[in-house]
């Protein structure tokens, strides 16, 4: 007897190639970088790496443009797994931006001789001194002493951020979790790398690196075990069939909410928020301060593009079941920012804490499972990602012998010795405090509106009295540069070159215009809601 099987016609699944134009630039061009630090001589990688990544963000934000123009309507492509609505073309058009400040920080050379980045990544730190670390040569060809002195630097970083950004793009669209986590390793791999290629400070970097990674690996195995319960749970890894089931499954909800709640310990790790943060003043400290910007900026907007994503379309008719439970979370994240940034004496380390507290305040326009909770955020994305942009590219620019002049006494009296980066440094640090006419404060008053129309109020009080804490260590820095004398070795500040100087005047533009003028990014944040 013969038996002939019955081959179904597999059809392969549509996709909505314009949709999709801006993310496959971005990885396209990150898969060329690689190709150009294969077989490009090394004095001629950084000129094409530069243009590359500059043009690739641009013609990505070109067909993003015109397709935001046309006016879709709400999407999903390749077979469902990644979704192109309103929330997503705002995430990308954002995370585009700041990824064009990000690369021109990492492109400059001018504030550190040959940039930020060592000119070998094998380069291994010897034992120097206190402000700084000699290096061992692994450069045959090159009589330089020190890989510090080389004036090349290590252009692997930017098919590295591109890699990132086209990874955090994917994560804020994917539809699916398993989508989602393939994506958190794309943006998650480079900035391990990333962070241990400073220039300067090796061993610290190093170990910025390695812990980074450790505990990146521990968050993503949290949220690959909460994927696996909560599939088990709801039979599907997509958010609109975790929905459903949710809603209508007469199984017991333990795999769901022990599911959630280790997909969402994932979620917040990459948000820097508290408790789950220990990684993020000891990253933010020791990376190249580049690569910190681009982290602070970036990272932070993948991240809550997520978690904003994960709860409204997946869990949002569960909302008073978890809601109780980050309610604590953002409370402990508040009080740990503004509390421990008063502790801290490194201007790093500082930011990270105030990203801590951000985080908090961001998690309650992530909680408020309504539109005006969606725009509410996703503005305040925008606004403190480029404030924190600008922070960390002036942060660059006040040096001594020994590299940044990161201790706060170092800042001691520098109104004095350059006002021009005095005050556009009080004016960030102002904005990220929430004072009015800058991007913070109108970011500030929408989430927390967005938490008290949501019957949050017990919660946006005590983001208030955080929000004045936490105000103290910024206005302490500012005290510091104006009613303090300079002590006599006290650092220089470093004329920006016109990649450093690009990237600082767009954050401070938009930091004051997001301020003003806010209702152009509030109404094209208010377009539209998440589609499943």
């Amino acid at each position: 007897m013969i038996y002939v099987a019955q081959v179904e016609q597999v059809s392969a699944p549509p996709i909505d190639w314009g949709a999709m134009a801006p993310l496959l630039v971005v990885l396209g061009a990150a898969c060329v970088a690689v190709l150009v630090e294969a077989f490009l001589p090394r004095h001629q990688r950084w000129p094409v790496q530069v243009g590359l990544s500059i043009a690739a963000l641009g013609l990505a934000g070109l067909t993003l443009g015109l397709y935001t123009g046309s006016e879709p309507a709400g999407m999903t492509t390749i077979g469902g797994a990644l979704t192109v609505d309103q929330p997503t073309l705002f995430l990308w058009g954002t995370l585009l931006a700041l990824g064009l400040g990000s690369v021109l920080l990492i492109a400059d050379r001018s504030v550190e001789p040959g940039g930020a980045f060592v000119a070998s990544a094998a380069s291994r730190a010897a034992a120097g001194g206190p402000g700084d670390l000699t290096y061992a040569p692994t450069d045959p060809d090159r009589s330089y002493g020190s890989p510090d002195q080389a004036p090349t630097m290590q252009t692997e970083v930017f098919p590295f951020t591109l890699f990132a950004l086209g990874g955090m793009m994917t994560f804020v669209a994917a539809n699916d979790l398993l989508t989602m986590f393939i994506a958190l390793e794309v943006l998650s791999l480079p900035l391990y790398l990333m962070c241990g290629l400073a220039r300067r400070r090796r061993l610290l970097s190093q170990e910025a690196a390695v812990k980074y990674f450790l505990l990146g690996a521990f968050a993503s195995a949290f949220f690959l075990y909460g994927l696996a319960l909560i599939y088990g749970f709801a039979g599907s890894v997509r958010l609109t069939d975790i929905a459903i089931a949710s809603a209508g499954s007469a199984r017991s909800d333990t795999l769901l909410f022990a599911g959630f709640a280790l997909l969402v310990v994932g979620l917040l790790f990459k948000g820097s928020v508290g408790p789950f943060h220990t990684w993020t003043p000891d990253v933010y400290q020791g990376a190249p301060t580049p690569v910190t910007a681009f982290m602070g900026a970036c990272t932070k907007v993948a991240a809550f593009g997520a978690i904003l994503r994960v709860l409204h379309v997946a869990f949002g008719l569960t909302r008073w079941e978890w809601r109780g439970v980050l309610w604590a979370v953002a409370i402990v994240s508040m009080v740990i920012g503004a509390v421990l940034g008063l502790t801290q004496t490194d201007i790093k380390r500082m930011v990270a804490y105030s990203s801590i507290a951000h985080a908090g305040f961001l998690l309650i326009g992530a909680m408020a499972i309504t539109p005006q909770g969606v725009s509410a955020t996703l503005f305040y994305l925008l606004a403190y990602g480029f404030t924190t942009l600008a922070v960390f590219a002036v942060i660059s620019l006040v040096r001594t012998a020994d590299g940044e002049a990161t201790h706060l006494s170092q800042w001691a009296g520098l109104g004095k010795r350059s006002p021009l980066t005095a005050g556009t440094m009080a004016f960030l640090l102002l904005a990220l405090a929430g004072i009015p006419l800058t991007s913070g404060f109108t970011a500030k008053f929408a989430v927390f509106a967005a938490g008290i129309a949501d019957g949050m109020a017990p919660l946006v009080v005590i983001a208030l009295v955080a929000s004045a804490v936490a105000a103290f260590f910024y206005l302490r820095v500012i005290v510091l540069m104006y009613f303090s004398e300079p002590a006599a070795d006290g650092p220089t500040v470093t004329v920006p070159g016109a990649f450093t100087t690009a990237a600082i005047t767009l954050g401070v533009l938009l930091t004051l215009l997001l301020g003003i003028v806010p209702s152009l990014a509030l109404d094209w944040a208010s377009g539209g809601g998440f589609v499943g």
